[in-house]
Order: structure tokens, then sequence, then C-alpha cells
């Protein structure tokens, strides 16, 4: 009986695998990297977001222009069943304050551990340094290796290349190549960079700016943000990083508007004595980074009055983060190159999922949801699709 190949060792890759082995089949999983799933440990490094607690009604918008592709996969296996099978794993979970949910021990490496154990007990096997170059004359897999190049014939493939962002840890969409139909990819969920005076990089670089709120082409959201030092990141600015991707590219730049008290109507400051740095914290409540902004825009010319200005801060955003840097990436394998259950029009047999298809998402657990149930569906359509006969015992 031939064995199901999986390419790619992320987390989308190893969901489908566990759900072809769990289904009796035998499975192989190729990936061009020394170790698995790279990406996934370090985004778990400051809290692996699994997903978000929202109804899907509200969750699925997210994913803008490929909600509707996506919701089928996502609707089968929604939130509520990947929480469920974290917990399977052993990795209780907790829903935060914003309605992330996340593993309580805050990180990837227990459930990634947990989740190769059982996947080593299903009989998966795990072929590392196998970087696939595409299909031989017979429609086998072709894989570049240390000791040279191997071929593989499986019952189906599924590949879970991912997107472009982090290519050092093995998603560099080295792939592109080799599929028809990619639209660019483009980074996703990236920082912006600012000219910032000297002295406030060097004061405030790293520092957070809590409970703000960005006002950008008609659309305000609360949230958290960072400065660095050369610009601005973080899930505030991520929520907005699609449509001020397109802005610079149209326009060269884009220019935001902070509210650094978006819990105030409007801002009181009595004058007097006192300096404006005291004013700010005293009167108007507002935190050392957010004072250091006010600050920054005066020294800079602007001349809006300062209670104006603590409400509707104007930040220029000169560039932005590249795909080195970049959460995560738009672009990849169009929808019109996929059937509605992500096997490749050109080439049956053959499925994509994850990022390496053409969606994007901001921050906040639905990054690694439209992962988890991409691969779910298009593991159990290769399932209908390829298995030829039961495995004994």
């Amino acid at each position: 009986m031939k064995p199901f190949a999986v390419i790619g060792a992320g987390p989308a890759g190893l969901m489908a695998a566990e759900i072809l082995a769990s289904a009796g089949q035998p499975v192989v999983i190729f990936d061009q990297m020394a170790q698995p799933a790279r990406k996934f440990l370090l985004a778990g490094r400051g809290g692996l977001n699994l997903t978000h607690s929202e109804p899907l009604e509200r969750f699925l918008p997210h994913y803008g222009a490929a909600a509707e592709a996506l919701r089928p996969a996502i609707e089968a296996f929604p939130p509520a069943s990947l929480i469920a099978w974290a917990e399977g794993l052993g990795q209780a979970v907790f829903t935060g304050s914003s309605g992330r949910v996340f593993p309580r021990a805050m990180k990837a490496s227990p459930l990634l551990r947990a989740w190769l154990a059982r996947l080593e007990g299903l009989g998966v096997t795990l072929r590392r340094r196998h970087r696939w170059i595409g299909w031989d004359e017979a429609g086998a897999l072709r894989f570049a290796t240390p000791e040279g190049e191997v071929s593989f014939a499986p019952a189906a493939t599924i590949l879970a290349l991912g997107g472009a962002s982090w290519p050092r840890l093995g998603s560099d969409g080295g792939w592109v190549s080799l599929l028809a139909d990619v639209a660019p990819f483009r980074p996703a969920n990236m920082g912006f960079r600012v000219a910032w005076s000297p002295h406030f990089a060097e004061r405030f670089q790293g520092m957070p700016l809590k409970r703000a709120a960005l006002s950008f082409a008609g659309r305000t959201q609360r949230g958290e943000a960072m400065i660095t030092r050369d610009g601005i990141e973080g899930g505030l600015i991520y929520a907005f990083s699609a449509a001020l991707r397109d802005a610079m590219a149209r326009d060269g730049m884009a220019e935001i508007t902070l509210d650094l008290r978006p819990d105030l109507e409007r801002i009181h400051l009595s004058g007097g004595a006192m300096s404006l740095s005291n004013q700010l914290r005293k009167q108007a409540g507002l935190s050392p980074v957010a004072v250091g902004l006010v600050q920054e825009a005066l020294h800079a010319g602007v001349t809006t009055p300062v209670p104006e200005l603590v409400k509707a801060l104007p930040l220029r955003l000169t560039g932005m983060q590249g795909l080195e840097r970049a959460i995560s990436s738009a672009g990849g394998l169009r929808w019109s190159a996929l059937e509605a259950d992500f096997s490749l029009r050109a080439r049956p047999g053959v499925y994509a999922v994850g990022e390496m298809l053409d969606w994007e998402a901001p921050t906040g657990g639905y990054l690694l949801q439209a992962c988890f149930s991409t691969a779910v569906a298009a593991a159990r359509a290769a399932l209908r699709d390829g298995v030829t006969e039961p495995r004994s015992g």
C-alpha cells in the first residue's frame, strides 16, 4: 500500500499527517529543515495564540477576500475543535481578556513534543533535510537531500510548504517556481518605519504603547503597539497592516492617527507653572511613551493644540519591514488553482494547505486556525480520494 506524502513539517503539515495516520494510513512527512516546526516554535515564544473565541460570524471576516473560500474548512474544524485537539494532547488552554486562546504553558514546545510523540505512535515517518524540487516524468516527487536526489511515489500528496516570512526558519517561498498561478508574496503582520528623533528612539525603543486607538482609512481599533528603534509594531499595527501596506505601495507613505486616551472624550490641561510633560502625565494620565509621542510631534512642528493632539496624534509611516521580519505573508497559490477540497486543478491527487495559499489575516489566532482547518479539510479529501485499501493490523 502506497503511503501518503506530506511536504512541510509546520503545523499545517503535521495536522494533515495526523488526520491521515489516524485513519490508519501510512504517512511520510518531508521537510527541508533539520528540525520540524521551527517557525511554530518561534511563534510560541511570546505566547502561542492558537485561535480566538469569538463567534464564527465575527471570526471569518478577519480573512478578508479569502473568507468565503476558507469558510467551509473553518466551519468543519472550528476553534472549538482546535481547542479540543490541544487539550487532547494534554495542553490545557485558557481564553484571555481579548478573547485569544493560549495553552496554559504559554509556549509551543510542550505541545509540539506531545504532538510529535503522537505522530510517532501513529507510525508517521519524518524525513528531514529533504527539499522538494518537483515531479519526475512518471509523476513521482523529487527531493534534494545531502546524499543526493531521491524520488517518492505516494498515494496522494499534501503540500504544506508555508508562505515566505521568516525564510531562515524554512518558509522561504522556494516552491513558487514549481507551481503555476501564484500571487506574489508580500509581508503581512509587520512593523512600519517611522523617522523618530535619535532621542525618542533611544529613550522609548522596546516600550509598549498601551490602551491606544488607531484610526486609518475610516476604521478605528483599540489595542497595544510597541515602539522600535526605527518604527512601530505590535498587534494594533498588525490589525491595519494590509491596508497600510497597500497605501504605501500606492502613495509611498501612510499616515495613521493615534488616540492616546480613547477612554476620555476630551482632554483638559490647566497650564500654569507645571511642565507640559507633567501636565500630560498627571492631568491627562498619559504613559511616558504617550508623553514622548506628543513631544515628538511638537518638536517635528505639529501646531495642533496639545489637548487635541492627545486625541488625534498624526504619525507618518515611511516604510515597512520586509518578509524576513514579517510575522506572516500575503500572496501564495491562488484560489483559482484549487478545487473546493484544496486539490490542485492541474495535478489530481495533490493538495495545498496552510500559509502557502493566497490569504492573510491579522494576529489573534486567525493564522494558526486557518492553517489547521485547511490541513484537516485537505487530509479528509485525500482520504476519500487516495485510499485504495485498508491498512492491516
